[in-house]
């Protein structure tokens, strides 16, 4: 079992069980991961009074995640790229030169600029020495692109520093294997939670399912970020039928979407990885989904998620002010 990194939910329950005298390899047995996992976040976030605080440790391992986050290629370089490409610069070649005058890039990070300016409708690809013919070969190496996607990097600071009500979260948590899905939904500012079953991770299946989750909040439905999962390629009819906006993290970039991650590793304490979903009704879901939302939670102060949720929506149904 190889080492992953914990969930908010996860470091919890370790230390749950640290309080019930588990032993490391129990713990690990319970939450599913390696022993060494565990025996690792004891050796990093355990204080010198040999007390372990969850809390504590999710702060550290999202800054460390902030702190090895990879650098954003800058304008200039992007402009200096694209100059040399349109003088039929392979991208090796402009690869080695932008790193001479200070504006170094990868010609991986090259290749991957000209795939999304074709998804755009761009002319980049017109500057490879083969053109079409091996570009279409990259494109096909990547399947099933998602066409349209909007980056996270062009949010409004707004969302970014959750600055008001209705901006959500999207991601899917899995099953058993071939036992179906489940949509997640997370309202960033209030934490409040949807939780629905589906049959099928296809995007369509899922779009529709996430239509459906948020019509009855519509007025409350401001953006919605997902990842790079091909079961959100759809996101351009969820984008028109809720009348809102849909953005793309990063990818591999889980840590973009922090607060839905963490209330899918609480989730996980009664839909463990490995569970047959076949089994479990929309009615027993929809009663898991209603005990996360009334969990005080330190970051709204120890209020409930539903409290908030519902008071805000109630205001601005009534016409207040949203923010």
């Amino acid at each position: 079992m190889s080492y992953r990194q914990l969930t908010e939910g996860q470091r919890y329950q370790i230390s749950t069980l640290l309080s019930l005298e588990f032993s490391l390899r129990e713990i690990a047995k319970k939450l599913n991961i390696a022993p060494s996992t565990v025996s690792r976040e004891l050796h990093r976030n355990t204080s010198t009074a040999g007390q372990y605080d969850p809390n504590t440790a999710q702060k550290r391992a999202l800054m460390r995640r902030l702190q090895s986050k990879p650098r954003r290629i800058c304008e200039n370089t992007k402009s200096a790229v694209e100059f040399m490409l349109k003088l039929d610069w392979s991208p090796e070649q402009i690869s080695a030169i932008c790193g001479r005058i200070g504006y170094p890039v990868s010609h991986e990070w090259i290749y991957q600029h000209i795939l999304n300016d074709h998804d755009h409708g761009g002319s980049l690809f017109t500057h490879l020495r083969h053109k079409l013919k091996r570009y279409k070969k990259r494109l096909h190496k990547q399947r099933g692109r998602i066409l349209g996607r909007r980056s996270i990097h062009d949010r409004p600071e707004i969302i970014n520093q959750r600055g008001r009500y209705g901006d959500w979260e999207i991601d899917t948590v899995i099953g058993k294997r071939g036992t179906g899905v489940i949509v997640t939904l997370l309202e960033r500012k209030s934490r409040f939670y949807l939780v629905r079953k589906v049959d099928t991770k296809h995007a369509g299946a899922v779009a529709d399912v996430a239509i459906e989750m948020l019509q009855p909040f519509k007025e409350l439905v401001h953006s919605i970020t997902a990842d790079n999962g091909l079961e959100f390629a759809d996101h351009e009819r969820i984008a028109r039928e809720l009348e809102t906006d849909v953005y793309f993290a990063d990818p591999y970039a889980s840590y973009e979407r922090g607060a839905n991650e963490n209330a899918n590793g609480l989730l996980r304490q009664y839909i463990p990885k490995g569970t047959d979903l076949r089994g479990l009704s929309q009615s027993l879901i929809e009663q898991f989904q209603s005990r996360l939302n009334l969990r005080p939670r330190k970051i709204l102060g120890f209020i409930q998620p539903d409290v908030i949720f519902k008071e805000q929506l109630q205001h601005t149904m009534s016409g207040c002010c949203s923010y």
